[in-house]
């Protein structure tokens, strides 16, 4: 344990101007799809000309570009140039490699593969998928870019690179979860994945007790052909569709994510003391006798982070935070940490927490509880009334927690200055803001996006839809998260020796891809808004400008929801990168390892280098890095199933006349996106509904034009609406407008249609998949009844 003093900030080194970040990336995305070309036709050889050619290259100055491409390939040993003018790929000992990529099956007609360190993902087309499913790792071979295919365009407009699968390197996942449908001859299970396209046949006799119309999850043993359809046999049979549990569990098992712990991890962790050794107290600092709370949401079970207030003089105060000892208990080795590992992270649902620890420690031993003593690890810091951090500890501690105070609680002292420690959570919020204040200065930028909260009864059947407001006792805790977050990556940082710096697993956001804020920055420009993208000192300030000038309008939250899609996806390396959205130069997760393995791994690195110990290796945390940010794409994509089943099944029992306000949030070839404001549910007024005419999109303006009315319908408008139709096992529904009589539907056709996924209606091929993107936005609702959320977490 180490005591450091905080020290002035260092002027950022000057840095030589740089090609621009979209030039260097296009130009690295080529190099990598001619090697690529090289490396799986090795056998051949090629002219410029060929390469030109087979990549529909005609503009001089892009030949020119890619002949320089060819010469830089053959310096770096990639390519061997011949005398007669041709270049051979360098013979590999191994089999070529090529480029490989995830799958994302974002529409029936074709997929995107996303390649990691590539900003613009290849389109494929079904024909060339060559039986690849979503989430399978594949091998690919980049193609032409000079193609007419509107979805082959990135962000931007550019064409972007097409391919074709060439070998699948391994399938995402064998066990597929879906309804069953049994025939006489035959039985055939639907997928319950919007990415997943083709049915599974089963033998009659390989149903066991599975009855029609049961979830069940099943395996593929035979992949889909051009010539034969998918087979598989059922691992397990859930149970009847439609109940809440089976449901639930469906979602989890769709996204590969346990609902229960081995036996042999439960059994471990029964075996850990309840009490607290003398031994271990004797080893940490003691600051039972220091007054120390936590502020959590009502419904909480595990209180991972408390805070503690000693005032030291007039000007200056203590504040610790401290956060569950987890890698106390959590071994290297053990059983407990395999499947921390494994699991990476809890999963909200929104009638249910999946802890990634079991009960015994994430709500009882490593829950910091009132009136009882906890092992800590904390990060403790003075303070002055301005908000200068004049010194800083981090170490093991043993606390005991006085008061356990809820959201709610926490800001109804605040606002009266009345009840328990008032002049102490005073304090903390004024801190709060000063750190808040200062972080926007610094270029933070202000996203508020609402939290969609549901009241269920004791069968967890929804009877209202609102949002989570944010209040100050909110930010005050986030605040000081932020710090103890921050603080711990630039300590283990500034403990390296040398040059060599020290393995730290951080919390990462890079800057967002030019190509998509350019694109954002057309659309609000469409709406009366301006963004500066052409600077990325200036984008933060800008943004949170525009953002302002939204507050409190209809399309708030809208613009905010389509302003973080347009920012890179946080995520978990050993690489040094900053996070650009809070404005930090070094950020890391310590402040939650009840539920989250790089927090865990963060504790570790850091007791390492305060006992003094050299770098580690940073390859093993690399990869338990990727491994952690997947698990978290997996929980929140679970997640978000889970609230739409919720909002779906609400909109169910809804009164099919009901008039509802809603806001258009997506324009396509097949219709109109609209979220209804009442309960933050979002739905599809087909084309086909509309009724009154003939409606073609106007993409540039992001609106649908009637061709005979000429009555528009545009991105952000406001409209009433019914619900036509629910689709509860698709997580989905479709919508008219109030007014209007909808179209017929076949009875061969879905009932409803999905967005985030772009699944098309059979009797129309659109040629734009990906509309104006998925909005949340807050709601309200009416009834009483338990309530649910899914946990905020915090950056």
């Amino acid at each position: 344990m180490r005591e450091k003093k905080s020290k002035k900030k260092q002027q950022p080194e000057r840095r030589e101007a740089a090609t621009p970040h979209h030039i260097v990336s296009y130009i690295d995305n080529l190099k990598a799809d001619i090697a690529a070309f090289f490396d799986l036709n090795a056998e051949h050889t090629f002219r410029p000309f060929d390469v030109h050619d087979h990549f529909g290259v005609h503009d001089k100055k892009v030949r020119l570009l890619f002949n320089e491409i060819l010469h830089e390939l053959e310096q770096d040993g990639r390519l061997i140039y011949n005398k007669n003018g041709t270049y051979t790929a360098v013979p590999h000992k191994t089999k070529p490699q090529g480029l490989t990529g995830r799958v994302d099956r974002v529409n029936k007609g074709f997929a995107f593969v996303i390649i990691e360190g590539r900003e613009d993902d290849i389109y494929v087309d079904l024909e060339l998928l060559n039986g690849a499913w979503d989430g399978d790792i594949v091998q690919i071979q980049p193609l032409s870019r000079n193609t007419r295919n509107s979805r082959s365009r990135n962000d931007s407009g550019r064409n972007r690179t097409e391919g074709r699968v060439t070998e699948i390197v391994e399938r995402s996942n064998a066990e597929i979860v879906g309804i069953i449908e049994i025939n006489p001859r035959f039985a055939v299970v639907q997928p319950d994945s919007k990415k997943l396209y083709d049915p599974i046949f089963l033998e009659p006799d390989q149903v066991g007790e599975a009855r029609h119309g049961d979830k069940v999850i099943v395996r593929v043993t035979e992949w889909p052909t051009r010539r034969s359809q998918a087979e598989g046999e059922i691992v397990s049979v859930l149970g009847k569709a439609g109940n809440n549990d089976v449901e639930m569990h469906a979602i989890l098992a769709e996204f590969g994510l346990p609902y229960h712990f081995p036996e042999i991890v439960e059994a471990e962790a029964q075996k850990i003391p309840d009490k607290i050794a003398k031994k271990d107290i004797a080893k940490r600092r003691d600051i039972r006798d220091v007054l120390t709370f936590t502020i959590d949401p009502v419904d909480a079970k595990d209180f991972d982070d408390a805070l503690s207030v000693r005032y030291l003089d007039e000007d200056v105060v203590e504040v610790g935070v401290h956060i569950a000892d987890v890698s106390h208990y959590v071994l290297p080795g053990t059983e407990l940490e395999k499947e921390a590992f494994r699991r990476a992270t809890s999963v909200y649902l929104v009638d249910r927490t999946v802890p990634m620890l079991p009960e015994k420690l994430s709500n009882n031993l490593c829950s910091l509880r009132p009136n009882e003593d906890r092992l800590a690890f904390s990060a403790i810091f003075e303070i002055n009334s301005k908000g200068k951090l004049l010194k800083e500890w981090f170490g093991r501690t043993v606390i005991h927690s006085d008061r356990r105070f809820t959201y709610e609680e926490a800001q109804a002292v605040l606002d009266s200055g009345e009840g328990d420690f008032p002049k102490e959570l005073d304090t903390l919020n004024k801190l709060a803001k000063v750190f808040r204040k200062e972080r926007f200065k610094k270029g933070a930028i202000n996203f508020e996006t609402p939290e969609v909260r549901f009241r269920l009864d004791p069968e967890s059947r929804p009877l209202g839809i609102y949002t989570k407001e944010r209040h100050d006792s909110n930010k005050l805790i986030e605040e000081f998260m932020l710090l103890a977050n921050k603080r711990v990556a630039e300590y283990v940082y500034s403990l390296s020796k040398g040059e060599d710096k020290n393995t730290m697993v951080y919390r990462i956001h890079e800057a967002p891809d030019p190509d998509r804020l350019q694109t954002f920055a057309n659309f609000v420009a469409k709406l009366g808004l301006k963004l500066e993208v052409e600077e990325e000192s200036k984008i933060a300030k800008s943004m949170n400008a525009m953002l302002a000038k939204v507050e409190g309008k209809p399309e708030q939250n809208l613009i905010e929801s389509l302003a973080v899609r347009t920012m890179a996806k946080a995520r978990y390396s050993t690489a040094d990168l900053g996070h650009f959205g809070l404005a930090f130069r070094r950020y890391s997760h310590f402040t939650s390892p009840i539920r989250r393995y790089p927090d865990v791994m963060a504790h570790r690195l850091l007791q390492h280098y305060l006992d003094g110990g050299n770098n580690v290796d940073s390859e093993q945390y690399e990869l338990a890095s990727k491994h952690s940010s997947e698990r978290e794409r997996l929980a929140a994509e679970a997640e978000r199933a889970s609230i739409k089943y919720k909002q779906v099944e609400f909109m169910s029992m809804m009164d099919p006349e009901k008039e509802f306000d809603g806001i258009i949030t997506g324009v396509t070839e097949f219709g109109i996106f609209v979220e209804i404001t009442e309960t933050a549910s979002e739905g599809l007024i087909r084309m086909t509904d509309l009724g009154d005419d003939y409606y073609e999109l106007d993409k540039d303006n992001y609106r649908v034009i009637g061709q005979h009315t000429k009555k528009i319908y545009a991105f952000g408008d406001a409209v009433k609406v019914k619900v036509k139709e629910t689709n509860l096992a698709r997580r989905s529904m479709d919508l008219y407008l109030a007014g209007t009589k909808p179209g017929r539907r076949s009875e061969f056709s879905r009932p409803s249609f999905d967005r985030d996924n772009d699944r098309r209606p059979r009797d129309r091929k659109p040629k734009e998949p990906r509309g104006s993107g998925r909005v949340k936005r807050g709601a309200g609702g009416t009834g009483g009844g338990s309530s649910a959320k899914v946990k905020r977490r915090r950056r």
